[in-house]
């Protein structure tokens, strides 16, 4: 059981991050940036799995120095060991991709159970728990309400339409992403924050090249594709001009414009107009 490791994957994010209107230019606030309340969510759920497993339970993040915030508050409210990854975060399978490359890079094997918040607050697509399910090659559970131990099992629920739930039985390894109606972050002791505030950060750099590289031309406007016409019958060019031009069809049934005096006229005209047209016997 000591072997176990639980792990959760952070995003350290600025809900309140402005741009220069001359310059463009993002500035962030220092004290305003952290985990979403999903990802806090993830954490705490994290916690206590590793407590129940007698596991050990590790913090991981994606971005830069400013990052080190985030690690640093799991680290007070109880985690094991923190780690930041430095590398591509352009998109959900680009901080995948990083993710996993940094928890190989880190020695020993991949964590038991990955925990991930459902979104993040920087108008993220939830895709990054299931791209990471596919590079670990564990199976995945998102949007998560609950996430239970029981008798030695992994057990979540998950929300479905008309208030019903649908309940799961995972296997390790697993991949899961919790909403953020779950558990709230435990509130870390005063030495322990204390604590964390030196504690060092490891990082590890990775470069991961894109699987696929695709190339953007010049915008234009959308034209849709043509639409292919049988060619007209006959076998003169005049046959076929006719064919095209519909000169020699049938002479249509010239409108008609009525106006009865009674509705039991307007139906009448109606009914005689359904005959013709063999609607009515």
């Amino acid at each position: 059981m000591s072997a176990v490791l639980v792990a959760a994957a952070l995003r350290h994010t600025d809900p309140r991050a402005g741009a220069d209107p001359l310059t463009g230019r993002i500035h962030h606030d220092p004290y305003a940036g952290g985990a979403s309340a999903a990802d806090r969510c993830a954490l705490e759920h994290a916690l206590r799995l590793a407590r129940a497993l007698g596991a050990r339970c590790l913090a991981v993040t994606v971005g830069g120095a400013e990052a080190d915030a985030t690690l640093r508050e799991a680290l007070a409210a109880g985690a094991d060991e923190v780690l930041r990854v430095e590398g591509p975060d352009t998109d959900g399978a680009g901080t995948a991709r990083t993710l996993f490359d940094g928890l190989v890079a880190r020695g020993g094997p991949l964590p038991d159970v990955i925990l991930c918040g459902d979104r993040s607050t920087d108008r993220g697509t939830g895709t990054v728990p299931a791209y990471l399910a596919h590079l670990t090659g564990a199976s995945q559970a998102l949007g998560l309400t609950e996430l239970v131990v029981e008798e030695g099992e992994l057990r979540a629920s998950r929300r479905l339409d008309a208030g019903r739930r649908e309940l799961l039985a995972l296997t390790l390894p697993a991949v899961c992403s919790v909403e953020p109606s779950g558990p709230r972050l435990r509130r870390a002791p005063l030495p322990a924050t204390l604590a964390a505030r030196t504690a060092p950060v490891p990082v590890v750099a990775v470069t991961t090249a894109p699987d696929i590289a695709v190339t953007a031309g010049p915008p234009r406007p959308y034209r849709p594709r043509p639409r292919v016409l049988p060619a007209p019958h006959g076998e003169q060019p005049r046959e076929r001009l006719l064919a095209l031009t519909g000169a020699g069809a049938p002479p249509r049934t010239p409108p008609r414009v009525a106006t009865p005096a009674t509705p039991a006229e307007a139906a009448e005209l109606l009914l005689e107009y359904l005959r013709e047209r063999s609607y009515l016997p």
